[in-house]
């Protein structure tokens, strides 16, 4: 088999999301921002990252309709600044307790991958 047939990846300037990170991404951004509509959330994390995360709207509103049912953000309809219609989503007490549950785990987690690449 050569390797035309299985070709290096090419590198990619944007970075995958991790599965399981995107929730606290989302919950992180919302208590440090207050409420904000989806537009914003995803623009908000392309520029902390440098533009290295580029999330698409069929990647953060799934994240944002399992949050909401799960109890720990709540969406209201309101206008931005622009004066367009949007949901703006926000953290509830329940979001905030999840939050410093799952910061703890990803704490936990780069922990122990800091050992393993050692």
């Amino acid at each position: 088999m050569s390797n035309e047939d299985h070709p290096e990846p090419k590198p990619d300037a944007r970075t995958e999301v991790l599965q399981g990170t995107l929730d606290l991404m989302i919950l992180q951004t919302l208590a440090s921002m207050g409420p904000q509509h989806g537009y914003a959330i995803a623009a908000r994390l392309e520029q902390i990252s440098g533009g290295a995360l580029q999330l698409n709207m069929g990647t953060l509103y799934p994240g944002l309709t399992r949050l909401e049912a799960r109890g720990w953000i709540k969406a209201t309809w309101a206008q931005t600044p622009s004066s367009r219609r949007a949901r703006f989503y926000g953290l509830t007490a329940r979001g905030r307790k999840q939050l410093d549950t799952e910061r703890a785990q990803w704490h936990r987690m780069a922990d122990i991958m800091a050992r393993v690449l050692e």
